[in-house]
């Protein structure tokens, strides 16, 4: 079993900047693929970025150019740098694991971007 915990939200305003962590449990880090999802009040979660075991990254088309993702296997540790924060990506902030056929999710951290 993987155990997620985030941290790292927050409020900030418009064009600042955050970093989200994601620590997991020490039961295991051998997860094919680490991901952080968003979700709004009223909205479906979305998928926000990916990263493989072997550092292969994806961005949703929202994000690309401002969010980056990424992971440290020794520390069992995730990571979202978010630079150049818009409104719209106000948002609860999920960690996911997925190894198939598994997923595992944190609690979330609220980021919030307002003037």
């Amino acid at each position: 079993q993987v155990q997620l915990v985030e941290s790292g939200g927050g409020l900030v305003k418009p064009g600042g900047s955050l970093r989200l962590t994601c620590a997991a449990s020490r039961s295991s880090f051998s997860v094919y693929v680490m991901a952080w999802y968003r979700q709004a009040p009223g909205k479906q979660r979305e998928l926000v970025a990916a990263i493989t075991m072997g550092g292969r990254r994806e961005y949703s088309d929202s994000v690309k150019g401002r969010f980056t993702i990424s992971r440290d296997n020794a520390k069992r540790e995730a990571y979202l740098q978010m630079t150049s924060l818009k409104p719209e990506d106000t948002a609860v902030y999920y960690c996911n694991a997925h190894n198939d056929p598994d997923d595992y999710w944190g609690q979330g951290t609220q980021v919030t971007v307002s003037s």
